[in-house]
Formats: C-alpha cells, sequence, structure tokens
C-alpha cells in the first residue's frame, strides 16, 4: 500500500448527495444504472452511471444519500457522461455495496 500526505487526501472532493433519480443504462458494457444525485445548492446536481444491478434496483435507490468523488474528470461512457464517481465496496460474489452515511446529513457535506 502506498502512503498519501494529508494533503493529497484534501484533494479528493468526497461529498454526500442523495440520488433523485435512477433510470436502466442499456448501453452499458456492464450492467449499470444511470444516477442522478443532488449534492446541495452550492453544487447540484451531477450525473454518474453505477454497477449496482446485482443488489440495487431505481426504486430502491431514490431518497438514498451517497458518497461520491466530485473532482474526477467527466468520462464518457457510450451516449452518457458521468459527472461523479458513487462510491462502494465490492463483496467477493462482485456486487457493489453503496458508500452511505449512517445519519442523514447536509448535501454537500464533505467527509471529514
Amino acid at each position: 500500500m502506498d502512503l498519501i500526505s494529508w494533503d493529497d487526501f484534501m484533494q479528493v472532493e468526497l461529498r454526500v448527495g442523495t440520488i433523485v433519480a435512477a433510470e436502466v443504462f442499456p448501453e452499458a458494457r456492464k450492467p449499470a444504472w444511470k444516477l442522478t444525485v443532488d449534492f446541495g445548492p452550492d453544487i447540484g446536481q451531477r450525473r454518474s452511471s453505477a454497477q449496482l444491478t446485482a443488489l440495487y434496483q431505481p426504486e430502491q435507490l431514490i431518497g438514498k444519500q451517497v458518497l461520491a468523488v466530485l473532482n474526477f474528470p467527466p468520462k464518457q461512457i457510450g451516449p452518457f457522461v458521468s459527472e461523479c464517481l458513487v462510491t462502494g465496496f465490492y463483496r467477493d460474489d462482485g456486487a457493489v455495496v453503496l458508500a452511505v452515511p449512517d445519519q442523514p446529513v447536509p448535501n454537500g457535506a464533505r467527509l471529514a
């Protein structure tokens, strides 16, 4: 494991947002949902492609707060542009479990 400095960590914009829309992404090479995440009035909404289909249905995702990286450059995924990276953890079977706060926090709050 490579060690990083505190300054390196502080460069990563890890913030919480609420999923406000989730839809099928049929053009994705690996099964994924297209998400719209609200990061509050200062940041606004961002879109993301997320490989969460093994454990989550779109209707289960609406209203869920998630942790996302906001300062990656936009990434073209087929016809879709992903504007943030919603984070999660891989299980042994390859399914992704979302990284979520265990209590409600304001949208846009930064990971401390």
